[in-house]
């Protein structure tokens, strides 16, 4: 039973940076659809664009996360950090890409819990570092 515990712990990490790593790819090739004439479907450049660099930036975010995971497996907020990216990427750049794409508004309300999931993760993100770890307890 530990062993796999520690093995599903040892995992997210690498998880993280693989999905940071299609999620960037994917935002290169959305990138290049809405930079070729694609239709908006009443939606402005400027929203598409905003949606695409948050998009990139969560990405790199999503790759970072899973570094620093790293070194610290077992730091919950570093984890949350990840998920909170994710529920970000989600509800405002995906939203706003399937909103100027598809003409899809069902969803227009989440844009903000989107937004406000950026910024948890990234406050969750510092604070996983403003704790002091404690050193190693010398065994007898």
């Amino acid at each position: 039973m530990t062993t796999q515990v520690q093995t599903t712990v040892a995992r997210w990490p690498s998880g993280f940076i693989a999905l940071g790593g299609f999620l960037a790819a994917f935002s290169v090739i959305a990138s290049a659809y809405a930079a070729h004439g694609a239709s908006l479907n009443g939606s402005s450049p400027l929203m598409v664009q905003t949606g695409l660099h948050f998009l990139q930036f969560h990405a790199v975010g999503l790759i970072l996360v899973g570094i620093l995971g790293q070194t610290r497996p077992y730091e919950k907020r570093l984890l949350v950090a990840g998920a909170l990216f994710m529920v970000g990427i989600v509800l405002f750049s995906f939203n706003i890409l399937v909103r100027a794409w598809h003409d899809v508004q069902t969803f227009k309300a989440m844009v903000p819990w989107g937004g406000t999931s950026f910024i948890l993760g990234w406050l969750a993100l510092g604070l996983a570092y403003v704790r002091k770890l404690k050193p190693p307890q010398a065994s007898e």
